[in-house]
């Protein structure tokens, strides 16, 4: 993964991370939200993007070891 003092993932993005990492699966998170599941799930996987992750699970991990969600 990449180093924290690089990149840091958009502040929607950690929102999707942060209802994921409480248990929320992506159809709870698009009603809570207010976006489509397609939209959740592209917001997941930017964060993988930007973070180098190769799952949502990791970057739900190093989200949550920073402190972030």
């Amino acid at each position: 993964m990449t180093d924290a003092r690089e990149v840091v993932p958009a502040d929607d993005e950690l929102r999707v991370l942060r209802l994921m990492a409480e248990g929320d699966t992506i159809d709870v998170v698009a009603r809570k939200l207010e976006i489509s599941e397609r939209t959740v799930r592209r917001k997941a996987r930017s964060a993988c993007d930007t973070l180098g992750c190769e799952t949502t699970i990791e970057a739900i991990v190093w989200a949550v070891r920073r402190g972030l969600v």
